[in-house]
């Protein structure tokens, strides 16, 4: 019998062999990794605008809101419908865009949703923009790669690049309401980024960047594009996001064991009512103060981010069953919401 085991191992470790074939490998796939960003860069870099903000309605002389801000805005549509944070353009009294070209345009404000943190722009004067697509952000996977183009610290048309980290997140807004399905990224943001796109391999925007972590590293969060598409088209139709309304305020709060076996449910929380707008849909329905919704209009409500998130625009004029724990016993009761008055702008 031949043993060539010797010989085999001796090939596999020598370096020569491996030598030669690893910068082969490496050129090859640092071209592709290369390629890739180059082109997103070209093809939605030109979309990426610089958002200069004014004095804030309110401010006073010599204060930061005084001399405004910065950030980024993403070109959306060729007659200069642009996409960026509600907390960039805040109460702004005055907005001007700057292209990658340097032209520069005054803009104004469509419309504004805090809740999701995004805004809607309109560039006066200007026509046949270099704009970018969204894309479908329900496509995405974990481990992808993305690239995040703004104006970092007013430094314009930067690029970075990392991957999608995670999918599905939650983070709260400046108006306190929860933002879901958010986008984890690991590609640098910094302030002024604020605004910008994260953008896929096949160049298509698929999250609005919107905040970081101060002392992390890689952990940043873009919104959803689907997301961005809902409150576009809203914004478009109505000037702002329409969403029900009932009237009460409340803290997430545990359900008693004890009352939840009485009363035959599984919620271990609920949305624990803390007060009633008087003359409202919920005081009209009969909602009291330390009642706790645990469902409404079949949905189970484990606190009150879930109570804010179901009531969205497709509850508005419609009389809905909600179910309540009072004084430990279930209650059913029927509540009208109303649609929500808009969202002022507000100052960041």
């Amino acid at each position: 019998m031949l043993d060539f085991t010797s010989d085999l191992a001796g090939d596999a470790l020598s370096p020569a062999r491996a030598s030669d074939a690893a910068p082969a490998d490496d050129r090859a796939l640092l071209d592709a990794y290369s390629n890739a960003v180059i082109d997103v860069t070209e093809r939605v870099g030109p979309a990426v605008v610089r958002v200069e903000t004014g004095p804030r309605a309110g401010s006073t002389a010599g204060s930061r809101a005084e001399r405004g801000g910065l950030g980024s805005g993403i070109v959306i549509s060729p007659d200069g419908l642009v996409l960026t944070n509600s907390h960039v353009v805040g109460s702004s009294k005055s907005i001007r865009l700057r292209d990658v070209e340097g032209v520069v345009t005054d803009a104004q404000v469509l419309g504004v949703d805090p809740d999701t943190d995004l805004a809607l722009l309109r560039a006066n004067h200007a026509r046949d923009l270099r704009y970018a697509a969204l894309g479908n952000s329900k496509s995405l996977r974990r481990g992808q790669l993305v690239v995040a183009i703004g104006n970092p610290l007013g430094f314009e048309s930067t690029v970075t690049a990392g991957v999608v980290s995670a999918l599905g997140r939650s983070i709260r807004s400046v108006s306190g309401r929860m933002i879901e399905d958010v986008i984890q990224t690991d590609a640098a943001l910094n302030p002024g980024n604020s605004g910008g796109a994260l953008v896929s391999s096949a160049a298509e925007v698929i999250g609005i960047n919107t905040a970081i972590i101060q002392g992390a590293q890689g952990i940043c969060f873009a919104v959803a594009s689907n997301t961005a598409q809902f409150v576009l088209s809203e914004i478009i139709r109505h000037g702002y996001v329409r969403r029900a309304y009932v009237g009460v305020s409340g803290q997430t709060a545990p359900v008693p064991r004890r009352h939840a076996l009485l009363a035959g449910v599984e919620n271990k929380m609920g949305a624990l009512l803390m007060q009633i707008e008087p003359d409202g849909p919920a005081a009209r329905a009969g909602l009291l103060p330390g009642d706790v919704v645990i469902k409404l209009d079949g949905v189970d409500i484990n606190g009150v981010d879930d109570l804010i998130r179901v009531l969205d625009r497709d509850r508005i004029g419609r009389t809905v069953p909600m179910d309540v724990l009072r004084l430990g016993r279930l209650r059913g009761i029927d509540i009208h919401p109303v649609e929500r008055r808009p969202a002022a702008r507000q100052a960041s």
